[in-house]
């Protein structure tokens, strides 16, 4: 092989990686866990999937599909490790696609945002969060992006685990597709435009 087929091959590569994004969304498996606060991420590419008709398949340490917009191509993992070890699910799938650290989204829920809140950021603290601990414990640091979904703190003192592991309520329940088919938008929107113009766009949103 020539020098010029050499470098030519090489950056090809490299370019057809960078088209390659990983969103993960966090959650537990199980029926006891559907449509529990704490999925939120399970329900965001659930939803992403139906509308674009793919089906999840269940593969090493996950369920996954892929769906390709606008000349990338997004790998839609739900681990299947349970929340608090979400990190080998995602050091994983990394390795196996080859896909760069900052190529990778993580959905994630939060507590200290007001319900439907979103916000998009390029790293930060698991605070407290045990799919987040755990992905940070596996990559030895938390430079990666996340995209939190605000539940919001409706629940008497030291009932936090009851209010994150139970069902949405009517009023949530209601207003819950529109929140989720903006986080869609986010979605597409990192992998085309980029995080921070992501950022810009819909964070105040």
């Amino acid at each position: 092989m020539s020098w010029f087929a050499h470098y030519f091959q090489k950056n090809a590569k490299r370019t057809s990686n960078n088209m390659k994004y990983l969103i993960v969304g966090l959650g537990n498996i199980g029926s006891e866990y559907t449509n529990t606060r704490h999925n939120i991420g399970f329900d965001i590419l659930n939803i992403l999937a139906e509308n674009e008709g793919l089906n999840f398949e269940e593969k090493r340490y996950g369920s996954v599909c892929t769906y390709r917009h606008k000349g990338r191509q997004f790998i839609l993992l739900k681990p299947n490790t349970y929340m608090n070890l979400s990190g080998k699910s995602v050091h994983y799938w990394m390795t196996t696609e080859k896909i760069p650290l900052e190529n990778v989204l993580i959905l994630v829920d939060d507590l200290a945002l007001p319900f439907g809140t979103l916000r998009i950021k390029p790293k930060g603290s698991d605070a407290g969060h045990n799919g987040l601990k755990n992905i940070q414990q596996t990559l030895g640091h938390n430079n990666y992006c996340r995209l939190r979904f605000g539940l919001g703190d409706n629940f008497p003192k030291g009932r936090q685990i009851e209010y994150v592991l139970g069902e949405w309520s009517k009023d949530e329940k209601d207003a819950l597709k529109d929140r989720i088919n903006i986080a869609i938008d986010m979605i597409k929107s990192f992998g085309t435009i980029g995080l921070q113009q992501t950022m810009t766009n819909f964070n105040n949103k």
